[in-house]
């Protein structure tokens, strides 16, 4: 079946650019488009999306505030990775390490790209992202929670600790990795294990700690102070 796209941005003429590459794919199908992101929760309302192509700075009701609608609901809080049919938010952006967008990725936001992208780029995107993986580049991960963990709580919770207490070592181990950007091959040659057992890893970190993706385990790596600014472990 084709993935079933949305596109969400208040420029019409950006919007026929991307329906134009991805109506050239065979797997894929522009089923809806909104202007604002409160048009866009209006929309989902009553018709199926796999995944959402989110600009973060739009009137109305931007970006940030229609992914937490779209990924938490009214709770305001990312929905779990095990609750079904949701569809998956990946923020489009014009400016790199945009603030609006880090709050997307802290409210269930599946990746973040800019929009100059190539079109080849954006469409390996949406295929992993609609698989359940994230997409945040490693470089792009790195600078981006470099740039704004500063702004994050000195300290963290006693209860996000008792998340991080939930891990293995060795899911701990593969945690730092995650949040250091690298991908799962690039974890099972530095670990010295198969890429499926990393896999695995991945799978029962995201279970335990209640996440939906791993860029959500990023932010949470940082947000407890087991990954400081500039990919130091605490």
């Amino acid at each position: 079946m084709a993935i079933r796209v949305m596109l969400v941005d208040d420029q019409v003429l950006l919007r026929t650019g991307f329906r134009m590459v991805l109506a050239a794919q065979p797997d894929m199908e522009v089923v809806a488009e909104a202007g604002d992101g409160a048009e866009a929760v209006e929309v989902l309302r009553h018709t199926r999306v796999d995944v959402v192509l989110m600009d973060v700075r739009m009137p109305r009701m931007d970006g940030v505030e229609a992914t937490r609608r779209i990924c938490g609901g009214d709770r305001g809080e990312p929905r779990r990775r095990e609750e079904p049919g949701g569809p998956r938010v990946l923020i489009l952006t014009t400016f790199d390490l945009d603030e609006y967008a880090f709050a997307a990725l802290r409210a269930g936001a599946s990746g973040f790209m800019l929009k100059d992208v190539p079109p080849d780029e954006l469409l390996t995107a949406i295929r992993a992202v609609h698989s359940g993986d994230a997409v945040v580049a490693p470089s792009t991960t790195r600078r981006l929670l470099d740039r704004f963990t500063p702004m994050l709580p000195s300290s963290a919770t006693e209860e996000q600790h008792k998340e991080i207490d939930r891990l293995t070592e060795r899911e701990r181990e593969v945690l730092l990795l995650v949040a250091q950007g690298l991908s799962n091959g690039e974890i099972a040659r530095k670990l010295v294990l198969s890429e499926a057992t990393v896999k695995t890893h991945v799978g029962r970190i995201l279970t335990k700690l209640d996440l939906r993706d791993r860029v959500q385990a990023v932010v949470l790596a940082y947000e407890s102070g087991l990954v400081r600014a500039g990919g130091n472990s605490a």
